[in-house]
């Protein structure tokens, strides 16, 4: 067992060397997809959302660690020789990565998968559906998006997920920031931009491997088509203020609250992280923080599952490095 984790740990560093040769500055992941290195403040007031982002000099800062040095990349999964994985950091130069995230749920897990090998770079999947295996419902909002807004994706990489979903990469251009979202675009369309981080194709994790799509060997990230971006960069924050600005917000925060109290047993935790990736994507992600907590616990959800879920929302939509 311990050859097999080593081979597997071996193995994700030299995918993740590879990538950092062709421009892409990562890290390595632990099995559950996370940061491998936990973080060095997590004894200090803040935690897991304290401030610093690696200026401390010591590893252990997420996404804010990635690099595209090979001796720095060595160090780091040195430091975790229990990484089976690697991330790629998005928005960074010089590929300024965008990924979009198309989600399954379990039933349409075999359509997916199934209309990524028939076509994995385009956004059409008639050739793979059928009567008994419908099209995702994220790849069908993706369809209506790029025939609404007038955009065609083009050839790009595409990595297969485990589940049966699909990663798409993009390139944008330097000097604008696309944030993360979870389900902003569309339902089941999460998107990583500054800050994020897409699993590296090679990787292992506890739910399986992530490959690359049949056709995506050797390709570069393609530019995003300008329709699209427009819909990924949203207007300013000062544009939909209400009068005296930011006095619009506690109205909105009140909304976001009372989203997580309807929760019933079963989507309290989904309800809490939509809502917290909502409020920081918007600003006051730090402010409403505390008033979510009560709300969540108040449907039935502990303290300490409140602040992870939370957590794990500012991580998503965390600024740029």
């Amino acid at each position: 067992m311990a050859t097999t984790a080593q081979h597997t740990t071996t193995l994700a560093l030299a995918h993740a060397l590879s990538a950092a040769e062709s421009g892409f500055p990562v890290i390595p992941l632990s099995p559950g997809k996370l940061p491998a290195l936990r973080s060095p403040h997590r004894n200090e007031p803040g935690g897991d959302v304290h401030p610093c982002r690696g200026e401390c000099g010591l590893p252990g800062h997420g996404v804010h660690d990635a690099t595209t040095d090979p001796a720095a990349v060595r160090a780091l999964f040195a430091a975790a020789p229990w990484a089976t994985g690697y991330g790629i950091a998005c928005g960074r130069a010089p590929h300024q990565l965008i990924g979009i995230d198309l989600d399954v749920t379990p039933t349409t897990a075999g359509a997916t998968a199934a209309a990524t090998e028939a076509g994995a770079t385009g956004v059409s999947t008639s050739a793979a559906s059928t009567a008994t295996d419908p099209t995702p419902d994220s790849v069908v909002a993706l369809q209506q998006l790029a025939f609404q807004h007038l955009f065609t994706l083009p050839e790009t990489v595409v990595v297969l997920t485990p589940s049966g979903g699909r990663h798409i990469w993009l390139s944008g251009p330097a000097g604008v920031t696309v944030p993360n979202s979870a389900g902003r675009l569309a339902p089941g369309i999460d998107v990583r931009g500054a800050g994020g981080y897409l699993v590296g194709p090679g990787s292992v994790t506890a739910r399986g491997a992530y490959r690359l799509a049949p056709g995506s060997a050797g390709l570069t990230p393609a530019a995003c088509p300008r329709a699209l971006l427009r819909l990924l960069t949203p207007p300013e924050r000062g544009r939909h203020a209400g009068p005296g600005g930011h006095r619009g917000r506690p109205a909105q925060g009140h909304g976001l609250v009372q989203f997580v109290l309807a929760a019933h047993a079963g989507q309290r935790n989904t309800r809490l992280f939509w809502a917290a990736c909502r409020a920081y994507e918007h600003g006051f992600g730090d402010s409403l923080a505390p008033t979510l907590v009560d709300a969540a616990v108040r449907t039935g959800l502990t303290e300490r599952e409140a602040r992870a879920t939370i957590a794990s929302a500012a991580r998503l939509t965390a600024g740029p490095a």
